[in-house]
């Protein structure tokens, strides 16, 4: 007797129903915030847009972007409403980013700013969609309502610019290696988000010969340093004055690295690099038996979620850069259990913060980057276990 077929039809409906509320909710909110913007009498709303504009005021003015008094004074006039002094806490070579800032209104410069990250957002999106092979739509829906990187447009923070440098890397790579490269100058804004994966950039390029990606990159890196120079001649010794004794190491932050050292000895700093030093090895030891077939959609993936879990800091608007993996993953797994908890995990992320009413320093953001890294691996399982074994397989 003919056994029945089970249709897998409402599976497929569920998946795409819990999807569909997720990413339908995220992008409201974030439509929302972006009406309010031009009316709100107060920044704190968008509190990291107020340190970068502070620091293209100072630029503007020939002064220190890290100088606690000044900023204070010019956060405060502009209607920042938190106690103390914020920063621009990204290197230097940042500070161009600031620059054009400085030019504008703290209110006139909120919504353009906003604006331009959410487009940076949505090309980055774009560039992940068209290196995938341009599949299914929904693929599409669930980078755009990412709410790391829309929470980047709603706090005015720059994590999205590293998502564009890995977007623009992975389409890039392989036909202009030069342009890919230099690409990575994004990634550069916040570079201990991605420490273990650079480590096994450097080892492919060795292993590859892919110099033009080096000499991209250096030559990024140079012409930025140079255009520092010329915006701020002491940039770089008020950077490392700042960083000395703002207490910024010592600060609380939601992410497995800052929860050990505090756990451990809150007064060792190092401890909060034992995570990432040990990622490293894992990650080179992960590359080598790869190194002849690597492939940065598919194995770098993995890299950058592990990199994520392991940062010595890390704020839940940077996952953001964990936007190409998830959405590799979503695009190549057949099961609707696994798109479904995708949308879960999108659900949860988008109403903890109102459901609990925390702020962005809450332990409650714990959990966020390693489940990413654990829907990751069930999504891509299957293809884990099997590429070893046809690498090992005799020509």
């Amino acid at each position: 007797m003919a056994q029945p077929i089970v249709s897998r039809k409402p599976d497929a409906n569920f998946a795409g129903l819990i999807i569909a509320v997720a990413c339908g909710l995220t992008l409201a909110f974030t439509a929302l915030y972006l009406c309010v913007i031009p009316f709100n009498r107060s920044l704190s709303v968008s509190r990291d847009f107020v340190f970068y504009w502070a620091a293209g005021q100072q630029l503007v003015h020939h002064l220190n972007p890290w100088d606690p008094v000044m900023v204070s004074q010019v956060e405060h006039a502009a209607g920042f409403t938190a106690q103390g002094s914020y920063y621009m806490r990204n290197p230097p070579w940042g500070l161009v980013l600031a620059l054009p800032l400085g030019f504008l209104p703290p209110r006139v410069g909120a919504l353009p700013w906003s604006l331009l990250l959410l487009a940076v957002a949505w090309i980055s999106v774009r560039l992940v969609w068209s290196t995938l092979g341009r599949p299914g739509n929904f693929v599409q829906w669930l980078g755009y309502a990412f709410f790391p990187a829309l929470q980047c447009v709603v706090m005015g923070q720059t994590s999205v610019f590293p998502l564009l440098g890995l977007a623009l890397f992975l389409r890039l790579h392989r036909s202009r290696p030069c342009w890919a490269g230099a690409s990575l100058w994004f990634c550069m804004l916040k570079p201990h988000l991605f420490m273990p994966w650079a480590i096994v950039l450097f080892a492919w390029i060795a292993v590859t010969r892919a110099w033009r990606i080096l000499a991209g990159g250096a030559a990024a890196m140079a012409v930025s340093c140079l255009v520092t120079e010329l915006l701020d001649p002491h940039a770089w010794t008020q950077y490392l004055a700042w960083a000395r004794s703002s207490g910024v190491s010592q600060q609380y932050i939601p992410c497995l690295s800052v929860e050990l050292r505090d756990l451990v000895s809150p007064g060792r700093e190092w401890l909060a690099f034992v995570p990432v030093a040990l990622a490293c090895i894992w990650a080179l030891a992960w590359f080598w038996p790869r190194r002849q077939t690597w492939d940065w959609m598919s194995d770098g993936n993995l890299l950058i979620l592990v990199s994520l879990v392991a940062a010595p800091y890390c704020w839940f608007s940077d996952q953001s850069v964990a936007m190409p993996a998830l959405l590799a993953a979503a695009a190549c797994t057949r099961s609707q259990q696994i798109l479904g908890a995708l949308g879960a995990l999108y659900l949860m992320v988008l109403i903890q913060p109102y459901a609990f009413s925390v702020g962005v320093t809450s332990r409650l953001f714990l959990w966020t980057a390693p489940a990413w890294l654990v829907w990751y691996l069930c999504a891509r399982a299957p293809a884990l276990r099997v590429r070893p074994a046809i690498e090992a397989s005799p020509a």
